[in-house]
């Protein structure tokens, strides 16, 4: 116990002295998952729109694939893109193997099934309310989609923290692609990992706290910034 409280006091001490090593891998972190669930809502939602507002052969067969995607092991995502970006893989000339752009691609691999699954309940959902009234206007399918978004902001809005949480929380895949590579793709996950196994309790505690600290703001301030919206 006294060691963990020293590891803890260290932690905090950590935090507060601001060191140049911690904000970047903070800031790399923040800019990786970001862009990689930014990435995700793009291709995912409208996936998902055209999901519900589309009758066409195999759409159960995407659907089913796209749910069962919510499981992707993380390390099978971050082996299958290390193929791609290797010097041998058909993406190898790109040089991205050991990169941020790498964990990048990584993650939106992990997070776009979780956008498509829960943006295509709610919008599916809504679509049987609506449906009908925007055929009769002559909606076409991506004005359908567009007044779905509209009306579904809630839903997007929890594809979106979703995602992220997936994304900031993802350690496996992006060790694999990244490399974990001191200032350049090291984040706050991958560090914690590697600073406990070598019994640095300290710095791994502090980015843990900084982690839970950084999701638990996301979070909060996209819920408030919704209820602004509806207010």
């Amino acid at each position: 116990m006294h060691d963990i409280g020293r590891a803890f006091l260290a932690a905090l001490n950590l935090i507060g002295s601001l060191d140049t090593e911690l904000i970047g891998i903070v800031g790399l972190s923040l800019q990786v998952s970001l862009t990689a669930t930014l990435i995700a809502m793009a291709i995912g939602a409208p996936m998902a729109g055209l999901l519900a507002v589309s009758r066409f052969r195999g759409q159960q067969a995407v659907i089913v694939a796209a749910n069962a995607m919510l499981g992707l092991p993380p390390v099978a995502v971050g082996l299958f893109v290390y193929l791609l970006l290797s010097r041998s893989g058909p993406l190898g000339f790109a040089g991205l193997l050991f990169s941020p752009m790498a964990m990048i691609i990584a993650q939106a691999v992990l997070a776009t099934p979780i956008v498509v699954a829960i943006a295509h309940r709610a919008l599916a959902t809504l679509w049987l309310e609506y449906g009908d009234a925007l055929q009769i206007d002559g909606a076409s399918r991506a004005r359908s989609v567009q007044a779905l978004f509209m009306i579904g902001r809630d839903a997007l809005l929890t594809a979106f923290l979703a995602a992220f949480g997936r994304a900031i929380a993802e350690v496996g895949a992006i060790i694999i692609v990244g490399g974990n590579i001191r200032g350049f793709t090291r984040t706050m996950t991958t560090t914690i990992a590697l600073e406990t196994s070598k019994g640095d309790l300290a710095l791994g505690l502090g980015l843990g706290l900084v982690l839970i600290s950084v999701s638990v703001t996301v979070s909060a301030g996209a819920f408030l910034l919704n209820s602004a919206r509806q207010s």
